[in-house]
């Protein structure tokens, strides 16, 4: 294709004619039959495509711009390194300023117990180190069979090969080969989807924990590695664990000699009104999973905090076998680093988290208020600045709608009639939320608005269809 015919085309026909999007329907995509949205600028919790077009972002882009965006203070930080410091690598004892400032800060924020912290650039290459490290540990203490790796359905943790296979979501594995053999699933925490009838949130969590246990039992507990979770669910449908569900959880995993990893990427730095959810929740992990909130995604940067009882293990390690086999070009980037310093000055010197946590509430409020009475509504349920919508044909038996009407779909795209961004999640007709930590009550008012008006116009859309 000559130059001359690409640059009579539109930005969008370029766009579908170049670029290989993440989780789309590619043929659709390709061939213009879905739709296509080319992002100019952004500012506060607002963006803006090319044609003008204003947008609400009420999901902080996927979890993440907990800043807001168009910070200018973001822009000169990075600027400023990379005039002094683009890049240098981190191997072989090699760092660089902004790494070490970071890893202090972030250390001081982290859960007792915390001793170092590896860098990586996404949730994804986070997890795939964390596994690594796992296996590792295990070796060096001479239990080379200790290799499974127990997620939970509907949890996410990625999408490359074992990230992926942790995640616990169906559309990541299809005609992936997914998941690998050494991932096991176990039980989704969701009271209301699993519950037996009259069952208390405390009983449920036992109920979880036994399966977990009888899951260990019947692998072997001598052949598990670790557990990984989310402190609470996210992609998965954005659920809050059960009352008592970590304690009960982590009492299993004590009994067997099972590694806990936290999966910190989207619960991190302020997300649910806390430092972190391992904080929120008692979790005590071995490890930590880091990314996202750790930028505002202003640079790609991810983080694993290897606990002390790990750490000593692998200079063991070194000891025994010389330096550890595992790096990347771009770990520890000054850009990324210098990204994120500037990003928790701002989340501590503007109390972010306390926003998240007070402002948060006010949004659980509002959207208890709006929706749990609404006939299409079968659970409304968050925890500071997440939040979800989960639609039902039958309020009464949670019974779900045919997948056929798309419910959740039709509902995010009459959000965006609305202009507001609400994410239709991958998992049941569900609608979620986690508008960027600087939200105002008066914004938050906003999004509860403009999203009671898209449900109440699906509503009669599917009254008038019959369903």
């Amino acid at each position: 294709m000559s130059d001359a015919l690409v640059n009579d085309l539109s930005l969008e026909a370029i766009d579908r004619r170049t670029v290989f999007h993440p989780s789309t329907h590619l043929k659709d995509y390709a061939h213009g039959k879905a739709p296509s949205r080319i992002i100019e600028s952004a500012h506060n919790i607002y963006i803006k495509d090319h044609h003008g077009v204003e947008l609400l972002d009420a999901f902080a882009g996927l979890y993440c711009v907990n800043i807001g965006y168009g910070r200018q203070e973001m822009a000169e930080a990075i600027y400023e390194q990379a005039q002094k410091l683009a890049y240098y690598h981190a191997y072989v004892g090699h760092s660089n300023e902004p790494t070490v400032l970071l890893s202090e800060k972030v250390l001081a924020m982290a859960p007792p117990g915390m001793s170092k912290i590896y860098y990586g650039l996404s949730g994804s290459d986070a997890n795939e180190t964390q596994i690594k490290l796992v296996w590792y540990y295990h070796n060096i203490l001479g239990k080379p069979e200790k290799k499974k790796i127990i997620s939970r359905w509907r949890g996410y943790h990625g999408s490359s090969l074992m990230s992926g296979s942790l995640t616990g979501l169906p559309l990541f594995h299809n005609a992936f080969d997914l998941p690998l053999a050494t991932v096991k699933h176990t039980l989704t925490p969701h009271y209301y989807r699993h519950a037996e009838p009259g069952m208390t949130e405390q009983e449920f969590s036992q109920h979880c924990a036994a399966e977990l246990e009888r899951m260990i039992q019947d692998e072997g507990p001598e052949t598990i590695a670790a557990f990984i979770g989310e402190p609470v669910l996210g992609t998965g449908g954005l659920i809050p664990p059960p009352e008592g569900y970590w304690e009960a959880i982590q009492a299993v995993l004590a009994r067997y000699d099972i590694l806990l990893i936290a999966d910190e990427v989207v619960t991190g730095f302020g997300r649910i009104g806390a430092h972190f959810g391992s904080l929120h929740y008692g979790i005590k992990p071995d490890l930590i999973t880091i990314a996202k909130g750790l930028t505002s995604a202003y640079v790609p940067l991810s983080g694993v905090i290897v606990g002390n009882k790990v750490w000593e293990v692998l200079e063991q390690g070194s000891e025994q076998l010389g330096p550890i086999g595992h790096g990347y070009t771009y770990s520890a980037h000054p850009l990324g680093a210098a990204a994120g310093l500037a990003n928790l000055n701002i989340i501590m010197r503007e109390n972010l988290v306390a926003n998240a946590r007070d402002t948060g509430a006010y949004f659980q409020q509002q959207m208890q208020q709006t929706f749990d009475d609404h006939p299409l509504v079968g659970e409304v349920r968050g925890i500071g600045l997440l939040a979800a919508l989960e639609f039902s044909a039958n309020k009464a038996t949670k019974q779900a709608f045919d997948p056929s009407l798309k419910v959740g779909p039709r509902i995010a795209a009459a959000c965006l009639q609305q202009h507001l961004i609400a994410r239709a999640m991958p998992h049941g007709d569900i609608l979620g939320y986690a508008p960027p930590l600087v939200v105002t009550r008066e914004q938050i008012d906003d999004i509860v608005e403009r999203t009671r008006k898209a449900v109440d116009q699906v509503h009669d859309e599917l009254l008038r269809e019959g369903s």
